[in-house]
């Protein structure tokens, strides 16, 4: 098991997958054998006798490359899936009601993670079964295993991914004119990826606004034609938005246009 611990480390520092890709499949390669370590136990450090009759201790390599890999792996889950276009229209769906604090950041943050984990089950099952299982069952060597299961994290980030986007980034990198079958390198869809994705939420944002918008604009044009220039119109316009949202299932249509939205 610890052989495949350092193969898996080794991967990570030599294979020309990407290490984005690694990150985020490190997770599904450890699930498997937690009970393992659990089990057996991981040395954590070593103890090294001094000739004094003292003692020294270290912490192994592999523990601490594991750890490193392991920070990185937010970063990962934000930047590779379907979380970014999430949070943001729940972002801006908070602000167009003009709750700021409800709901809370705790709230949209675990809705927004547990629905990219919904969105993205099947992508993590593909990669699974493509490059993870055969790895931990001895019939794929690492480098392999890891190139396999990031074939289905690469096609969905290609398939919500805008053409537009992608010549850009191309043209400021300097790869040149792509062809129609050419993969695109991962360096290239990284960018093109995350700024896709924030042209589409930001899109998504506008449609959800303008409803919201429009009461607030009718509210203070009832005020101002009362004379009431002191009343706060938001103070007015919330009840109102919040009875649309309410009457319209506005959660059930936002949570199921957010999963509609993308092509896995």
């Amino acid at each position: 098991m610890f052989i495949k611990i350092q193969n898996l480390l080794q991967c990570l520092l030599k294979s020309r997958v990407t290490l984005l890709f690694c990150l985020l499949l490190l997770p599904l390669l450890l699930l498997p054998i937690g009970n393992v370590w659990a089990a057996q136990g991981l040395t954590a450090f070593t103890m090294t006798p001094t000739a004094d009759g003292g003692e020294t201790y270290s912490v192994t390599i592999q523990i601490l490359a594991l750890m490193t890999v392991l920070s990185l792996l937010p970063a990962a889950l934000i930047m590779t899936t379907s979380f970014t276009r999430i949070i943001i229209v729940l972002s801006i769906l908070r602000q167009a009601l003009g709750t700021s604090q409800t709901p809370s950041n705790q709230i949209l943050l675990g809705l927004a993670l547990f629905l990219t984990f919904f969105i993205m089950a099947p992508v993590f099952t593909k990669a699974y079964d493509a490059g993870v299982k055969p790895y931990l069952d001895d019939q794929m060597s690492s480098e392999v295993a890891f190139k396999e299961a990031s074939e289905p994290f690469y096609e969905f980030m290609l398939n919500q991914t805008r053409e537009k986007d992608l010549i850009m980034f191309a043209d400021i990198g300097g790869y040149g004119e792509l062809d129609p079958g050419e993969k695109v390198p991962f360096s290239l869809l990284l960018p093109a990826f995350v700024t896709s994705e924030l042209k589409t939420a930001f899109q998504i944002g506008f449609l959800i606004f303008i409803p919201f918008l429009i009461i607030d604009i009718v509210v203070a044009s009832i005020l101002m034609s009362m004379g009431m220039m002191m009343l706060s119109p938001m103070m007015i316009s919330l009840p109102f938005k919040l009875m649309l949202f309410v009457l319209i299932d506005g959660w059930s249509l936002i949570m199921g246009t957010m999963a509609s939205s993308f092509y896995v």
